[in-house]
This record gives C-alpha cells, structure tokens and sequence, in this order.
C-alpha cells in the first residue's frame, strides 16, 4: 500500500484510507478518538512505515492538552495524530531512498506536530530518522524505544565520562533513566539509579546499576555522598523538582549535569557544577550507534504495559499512575 492518489474506472479520485487515534481539539483524554484518515504523503526522501507498535509518553500527554501548540514553529492542523515514537514495517520508500526494502523491520523518532505522529497504522519519516531493528530486539520494544534512548545517549555523550568516572541518574527506573543506566554501564560508568519505588529499585539494580535507592524514601543527598565521597563526577537528570534539585549537591563542583530540555520544573537555584539543557539527536548517526550498542549488549526496553489501539485513552490514563519503564501502544 502506498499514499497515491488512485482513480475508479468512473474518473472518481480515491484517496487511500488507514485507521488512526485523532484530536479535532486539544484537550483531555477523551478528546482522543479513532477515526479513518488520509495515509500520509511520501516524499523523494522519506519512508512510510507499517506500524505495529508504538510508544506512549508523558510528552503525549502534554501534547495532547496543547502545550506544543505553535512550539516548534508549525501551525497545529486537525485532525491531529499523536506519537513520536515507533517501529514496524517498511511499506514504501520514496525515490531517492537506497537504504531501506519494503517489509524490514524499522524503528523511528518523528515529531508530530509537522507531519502527523504515529497513532495510526502507518506513519511517514525522513529516512534519516528511521533505522533497522537490531536483530535481538523484539519490536514491541523497539517501538517503545527511539526519542528515550537516544536522549539518553545524548546525554552521556554530553557528559562524556571516562570509565569508573560516577554518574547518578536521576529518574532512573522511568523511560529515559533506564535506558540511560543500561547506556552508562556500557561505557564502564559507575552508576546511582535514583529510581521511584521498590519495583523502580529492582528494575535499576537488575538493569546494572552500582547501586539504586529509591527517592522517595531516602535522603538522595546523603546517598549519593555516600556512593562518593569526593562528590559525584555527573548527573543526568529525567525528572525535576525539589528532590531533584536538592540532589545536585553531590556533584562536584567541577563535574557536569546533563538536562533535558522539557523535564520540568527546572531548577530554582543553579547547583555549583555546570548545567547544560540538550535535546536527543535523532539523526542516522546517533541510530547506528545506539543500534551498535544494542547488538553488543544486554539492553533492553522495559515495556510495563502494551494496549490495543482501542485502548488508548485507559494508555493515557495509566501515565498518571506509577508504573517502570515504558508503555506502548499495539497498533497493526
């Protein structure tokens, strides 16, 4: 299937339909309804994809309510289809792209507010931004996986540790921190996961971490000082808040905080050692590396739950609650 317009025998145009979760307007959770809407269109240099699987994340929400509106220099257009985050199948390719054969398995970041997300059976993407599922990755997984593992490595490589350097990851059981645990034991960090909850804990611990506390419980301050008495050399930060902030006091003043832009609230008062705000790198680059990774090592996406289409107002729901990891969407 592709985005072309077709003709019946009678001259009438038809314009090839696939299933979607839509928005006509900004808003709460039941503003989200499915509906049938045009495929998208594929240009010289883009890839559409059969999706089977995709990601469901705090920013969704935030999407949703219309706190994007008008951020990335886009005018919004509804019908509005969410979902920055995806893999499954390469259905059609455009014509300058060598890289890609219809049917492989693929995994995409995207940005929705320009062409349309991926809440919907099919999803178009630069091929720049689309890259293989490694072999060993299941692709519920890798739907789930593409904006939080790649901001995670761009953080790291922000902070640029050496080997037995320290890092605490601060929201380390949620999707970008256990991801970055995974990322940073890779390099030979020694790891804090500052997770949330017993199962949070489990999760780090299980995924690699040095040590893990749980930062609703201890003192992280005390913690941390106690993980490194010199202070910590870095600090990639997912979640904010007074906790967070309070925290940051374990970094040494000459080391480094990575955070990404749109975890929020920021800080109120600049902690001693540089802070910089970053955005993931989403290119062709940063994929290989990520993906060079994944094939050399145990990382996984923790998927806590996966829900039908149908389902994907109780999905939007369930970011309200505590849960470990990631949540996606079934789509195909």
């Amino acid at each position: 299937m592709d985005s072309r317009v077709e003709s019946t025998a009678d001259g009438a145009i038809v314009v090839p339909q696939m299933d979607a979760i839509v928005l006509d307007r900004f808003g709460g959770v039941d503003e989200l309804s499915p509906r049938r809407i045009p495929l998208p269109e594929i240009g010289d240099d883009d890839v559409l994809i059969r999706v089977e699987f995709a990601g469901v994340a705090s920013w969704d929400a935030v999407e949703r309510e219309g706190h994007y509106d008008d951020a990335f220099g886009v005018a919004s257009a509804f019908p509005y289809v969410l979902g920055w985050d995806a893999a499954g199948t390469v259905a059609a390719v455009g014509r300058n792209v060598t890289r890609f054969d219809v049917g492989e398995r693929v995994y995409a970041a995207t940005m929705p507010v320009r062409r349309g997300g991926f809440y919907a059976a099919y999803g178009v993407v630069e091929a720049e931004f689309v890259a293989r599922v490694p072999d060993r990755m299941p692709t519920e997984q890798a739907g789930a996986m593409a904006w939080d593992a790649l901001t995670a490595l761009s953080g790291l490589d922000l902070l640029g540790l050496r080997p037995d350097e320290t890092l605490m990851v601060f929201g380390a059981s949620g999707g970008i921190g256990h991801m970055a645990v995974q990322l940073a034991r890779h390099s030979g960090i020694r790891v804090l996961a500052v997770a949330s909850g017993d199962d949070g804990v489990a999760l780090a611990r299980r995924l690699g971490a040095d040590d893990a506390i749980d930062g609703r419980k201890v003192d992280v301050l005390a913690a941390a000082l106690e993980f490194a008495p010199g202070g910590l050399d870095a600090a990639l930060v997912t979640v904010g808040g007074e906790t967070a902030e309070r925290s940051l006091r374990a970094i040494k003043n000459s080391g480094r905080i990575a955070w990404p832009n749109g975890v929020l609230p920021a800080p109120v008062t600049p902690p001693g050692a540089t802070m910089s705000y970053y955005d993931g790198d989403r290119s062709r680059t940063a994929t290989d590396r990520l993906n060079a990774i994944i094939e050399a090592s145990s990382f996984e996406v923790h998927v806590a739950r996966t829900f039908p289409m149908d389902r994907v107002k109780d999905a939007h729901r369930t970011l309200n609650d505590h849960y470990v990891g990631k949540l996606a969407l079934k789509v195909g």
